[in-house]
């Protein structure tokens, strides 16, 4: 049984949702992802966990003071530092999934001892590249968006795949999938995810050294799939560089988590057990 509610915080009422019982494990969603976006994965995954996701502020249930301003990566983990601290009892399991990898990342460098493992796949975090490599990427997201104010989702979208190494005709996929189309919601979404979120990825300074402090367990991981020349896989490379540690690598893309999720809540339950 799901359990959803809300929470006052700072400029924004954030929707949650918690489902399964043991070990706290927070789910921070890619893109334009609210709580529904794992809906295939929290199932496999909340008979041994309570499996909390949430609607970042900005996006589906989760209301704005000021719906126009936008939101630094700080103010998204400080989010979490806040919902974490109203449904855990101590430190928490997290999976971030691209902009939710970031999100992570900042809160185990700003909130030490508030999780105890951090699976970071595929983060959108420009500042792990050497500087010319992370000029370029952030260059790349502000012409995404430039695209996006001119000609729409439906142009941005493909370029967005080419960016992340995604391959929207893969079929490459579990059986028995929740279908999840691009309706007015996930079209609302995009369009806070591309206008705002991208701002704060190119804005983002991640303290590198705070992240290699960390107490924090924290897990790089990629997709199977995932070009190794792009911009999301490098990142978790240069995040297991810079933690000299492993990089996990899961099946499928840069979306596995929806397009594998049995397989990958096996793996996830393995990873996580290890921090016992």
């Amino acid at each position: 049984m799901s359990v959803t509610g809300t929470l006052a915080v700072p400029g924004a009422v954030l929707h949650h949702r918690t489902e399964g019982t043991g070990p706290l494990l927070l789910i921070a969603q890619s893109g334009e992802g609210d709580a529904d976006r794992t809906v295939d994965l929290v199932p496999h995954l909340a008979d041994t966990h309570t499996v909390l996701t949430y609607d970042r502020r900005g996006l589906s249930r989760s209301r704005l003071d000021h719906p126009e301003r936008g939101t630094s990566l700080a103010e998204h983990a400080d989010d979490v530092r806040r919902l974490l601290e109203a449904v855990a009892d101590g430190p928490a399991l997290m999976l971030g999934c691209s902009f939710g990898a970031v999100i992570g990342l900042h809160v185990a460098a700003r909130r030490p001892g508030l999780l105890r493992t951090l699976v970071a796949h595929e983060p959108v975090a420009p500042g792990l590249l050497p500087p010319a490599e992370a000029a370029r990427h952030r260059r790349e997201l502000v012409e995404l968006q430039e695209l996006y104010g001119r000609a729409g989702l439906a142009a941005v979208l493909p370029e967005m795949a080419r960016v992340l190494g995604i391959d929207p005709a893969a079929a490459d996929a579990e059986p028995g999938l929740t279908p999840q189309p691009l309706d007015a919601r996930r079209a609302a979404g995009f369009d806070r995810f591309i206008r705002h979120d991208f701002t704060a990825v190119v804005e983002d300074v991640l303290d590198l050294a705070a992240v290699r402090a960390a107490p924090t367990r924290i897990v790089p991981a990629v997709g199977r799939t995932t070009p190794p020349e792009v911009f999301d896989r490098r990142c978790a490379q240069a995040l297991g560089a810079l933690l000299d540690t492993p990089v996990e690598v899961l099946p499928g893309g840069h979306n596995g988590n929806t397009s594998h999720p049995r397989a990958w809540a096996a793996r996830l339950k393995e990873l996580f057990a290890q921090a016992d």
